[in-house]
């Protein structure tokens, strides 16, 4: 992975190393540059009257140009000085994921473009979205702890299986309309998929929860007062056309509080509401808020009832400390946690740091142990002295009966016993039975070999993926869905010399009349509907006083949007910047 000489992405983490695609800069058009170009045109005139302040002096601080695509290096030179990091990845990745890069500081951008039919706005991420979006407000301190806090906050949210066809569905869908050779039915049935996962999702995850606060705050949120709002919502930021329509007073403009998580979100249309922040420690405030009953705050029954409706890999963390990471089917009594109990490759952690010998491949068979005090014992085990141990009977090379308040009993010899500071977080049995009492299950036999018993009397946190991502090894959920690469036919590939010559003569200053004029004919003889090309050589044109030929160009621009009326806010919006010569900011 290229890290692009900044610190900040030296430090990624080998699991989300491998969401991390080259930006291959090359695969850029001339056709891409001039898109963007025309975006950031737009949006800089526009946003700076209605973005909030540090975005305008954000997007140099972001190592952003209005000129062209930027290129990771340049990004990556700036963002380090402000202590973030950038990477480029295949479209939407896993939530988690996403959140996990937040809280390392490290923006996420889609290496793709969207194609000129959906200029002013594509439900899939691309590079406009991510980097004009995201990047230029990163410089305010106090919403770059929000980002990465929320990062935080995100990373341990627990999902749903659901939620995970959720995303592939999305994710499908958004390559779909961004795929040329897609057809309409293709995407018709991509929308039917998506529509019919949407309508059975069940309950609300913490993760999908989560991710409306995220997508009214991050994405799509307002600051200031409900009468006077300012935009800083990435999605808005990045969109021609609904940084317009938003401010519209059609559009409600709500106070922003922990209310946003009842409304839910459509990645694919204009948004009904929007929420105004007063600032973004408010918007923290709101979070801690929703965060203090998340599972990973709170554990207990209730959590470990969620991660067995996950179905992937969770971790439960014991009063003790030890962190048990693995995918958990049982919680004992359905009523009360009395132990916990995970199928296939379980791991042991204290810290984030996984315990030696206590790896998914010696735990291979899942791993099972009692929750709750031991009867008798003044106090937990987990709290209790070498000496406690030994006055209890806990000796190490001696037989060993631990009878729970829960009717579990373990009995064998004690083998060894782990400490972490000031706390007993393991004890290792051989020739182990450990039962049920109140049901007469058996949970563990001798012959199934060493038992190693998780010691705490309570479940204090539960959490989505292992507490030691990389020890542990998590099964790649990289989606096998991947964004289409182009493939363009020759008329497309010389409708891209057309506009490499365009950029030519802007940048070189040395278009004359005749020149304009005869590439000006070509286009019109060989791409007669093409809009953007004939905006870039309108500003050369203006910018030259070319009169006769600013005539022409407009003409047909003119005929263009009254054969196409959807194209008519676009070309005019060009006309009136081709003749602004106050945009410019080039690093």
């Amino acid at each position: 992975m290229e890290t692009y000489q900044n610190i900040v992405l030296e430090k990624l983490p080998a699991h989300l190393r491998k969401y991390v695609v080259p930006q291959f800069y090359e695969r850029y058009t001339p056709i891409d540059q001039a898109l963007w170009r025309y975006v950031m045109r737009q949006n800089y005139i526009y946003l700076k009257d209605v973005a909030y302040y540090p975005y305008i002096p954000g997007l140099r601080k972001a190592g952003l140009t209005i000129e062209r695509i930027p290129d990771l290096q340049q990004m990556n030179d700036s963002l380090k000085q402000i202590g973030w990091g950038a990477v480029t990845v295949d479209g939407f990745i896993p939530p988690a994921a996403f959140m996990e890069f937040q809280a390392h500081r490290v923006l996420v951008i889609a290496a793709d473009i969207r194609q000129l039919e959906h200029i002013e706005y594509t439900p899939a991420p691309d590079i406009i979205h991510e980097s004009s979006g995201h990047a230029p407000i990163i410089g305010e301190p106090e919403y770059a702890e929000y980002l990465q806090y929320f990062g935080e906050v995100g990373s341990k949210a627990m999902f749903s299986a659901k939620d995970f066809e959720l995303y592939e569905a999305i994710r499908n869908l958004s390559i779909l309309k961004e795929d040329p050779n897609a057809t309409q039915e293709q995407i018709a049935t991509g929308e039917r998929l998506l529509e019919k996962i949407q309508q059975n999702m069940g309950e609300p995850s913490e993760m999908a929860l989560l991710s409306r606060l995220h997508w009214w705050t991050v994405e799509y949120g307002l600051i200031g007062t409900v009468d006077d709002p300012k935009i800083y919502g990435a999605g808005l930021l990045s969109s021609i056309g609904e940084s317009v329509t938003c401010m519209q007073p059609e559009v409600p403009k709500l106070p922003y509080t922990l209310d946003a998580v009842n409304y839910s979100y459509d990645i694919t249309k204009p948004q009904p509401q929007l929420f105004v922040t007063p600032d973004f420690e408010h918007l923290r405030g709101v979070l801690d808020e929703f965060a203090a009953d998340m599972s990973f705050r709170v554990g207990g029954k209730k959590s470990v009832d969620k991660a067995i409706a996950c179905k992937n890999v969770c971790t439960a963390v014991y009063s003790s400390g030890l962190q048990v990471s693995g995918i958990f089917t049982a919680v004992g009594d359905e009523n009360k946690l009395t132990y916990i109990k995970t199928s296939g490759p379980t791991a042991l952690a204290l810290r984030g740091k996984q315990l030696h010998r206590h790896s998914k491949n010696y735990h291979k068979d899942g791993f099972s142990a009692p929750v709750g005090l031991v009867t008798g014992f003044d106090r937990s085990l987990e709290d209790m002295t070498d000496a406690d141990l030994y006055a209890a009977g806990i000796v190490v090379g001696q037989e060993t009966v631990l009878s729970f308040d829960s009717g579990i009993t373990v009995t064998g010899v004690l083998e060894s016993l782990t400490r972490s500071e000031d706390k007993l977080v393991l004890l290792s049995f051989t020739k182990c039975t450990v039962r049920d009492t109140r049901t007469d299950a058996i949970l563990f036999m001798p012959e199934w070999g060493m038992y190693d018993m998780a010691v705490g009397a309570q479940i204090v946190s539960v959490f989505s993926g292992a507490a030691d991502k990389d020890a542990y090894e998590q099964q790649s959920d990289v989606s096998e869905i991947s964004a289409v690469r182009h493939a363009y036919d020759e008329s497309t590939k010389q409708l891209h010399e057309r506009y490499a010559r365009i950029r030519r003569m802007r940048e070189k200053g040395n278009a004359t009349e005749k020149l304009l004029m005869e590439l000006f004919t070509d286009l019109q003889a060989n791409f007669p509907g093409d809009w953007l090309s004939l905006v870039e050589l309108l500003e050369i044109a203006a910018n030259m006083s070319l009169t006769e030929a600013v005539r022409q160009i407009e003409d047909a621009l003119d005929q263009i949007q009254k054969n196409q009326p959807h194209l008519v806010k676009l070309i005019q919006d060009g006309k009136r910047l081709a003749k602004d010569t106050n945009v410019s900011l080039i690093l």
